[in-house]
């Protein structure tokens, strides 16, 4: 990855090509896939597909970047015409460390209202959930805010949903041998179903009703 971060042009990732499909895309393809299997086991009714991401940028979204993405990752969610629509649990490694957790990378403006609506119209459910969140230690909330909150929150416990203007329930971890391991396949089977509660809650939103035309 850090060959692909300074890798500029398609001439200098030939060299590491052979060894980024067989050391890096296969074996990553190959944990999504097991994901993957454990979620459609564990949450059938979801009906979830799994992708992963490929190693060129959109050439329409360079923004001074280089060709080729310098981390990998896959995906497990609900298939949607406009994939930042829905939120998705993931995992992903990059040259620093690897990270997983579930949330919207791109939230639509409407999608976040409308998780406000709901909080503001049963604050008592996304308490419960945050402080279940609070007595574990793996997984952190973390937003992307507006500069002020939207609206007032109903308690101090719940001010974070009301500046988010996207978020994620994330693990971060370093590089460690277990990554290269079963264990990291064990840890992720383990620790991921505490988000299907959220998911859950985050991916019904779509059919709630937009708070702007009440």
């Amino acid at each position: 990855m850090w060959g692909i971060r300074f890798t500029m042009s398609g001439a200098g990732l030939r060299p590491i090509r052979r060894f980024y499909l067989e050391h890096f895309y296969r074996p990553m393809t190959e944990l999504a896939d097991e994901i993957y299997a454990f979620f459609a086991g564990t949450a059938a009714g979801l009906r979830m597909v799994r992708k992963v991401t490929r190693i060129y940028r959109d050439a329409r979204r360079l923004h001074g970047r280089g060709p080729y993405k310098e981390s990998l990752w896959f995906t497990v969610e609900q298939p949607s015409e406009q994939w930042t629509a829905r939120p998705v649990f993931w995992f992903e490694l990059m040259p620093e460390g690897w990270t997983c957790g579930m949330g919207y990378y791109m939230p639509r403006p409407v999608t976040m209202a409308k998780l406000r609506a709901r909080i503001d119209r049963d604050p008592g459910t996304m308490e419960k959930m945050m402080r279940a969140l609070s007595r574990q230690e793996t997984f952190v909330l973390e937003t992307e805010d507006y500069r002020r909150p939207k609206s007032a929150a109903p308690s101090a416990l719940l001010e974070p949903w009301y500046r988010a203007k996207s978020f994620s329930i994330t693990h971060s971890d370093k590089l460690t041998d277990a990554l290269f391991s079963r264990e990291i396949v064990d840890w992720l089977k383990e620790q991921l179903p505490f988000l299907l509660p959220w998911y859950d809650y985050f991916v019904t939103l779509d059919a709630d009703p937009d708070p702007r035309d009440l």
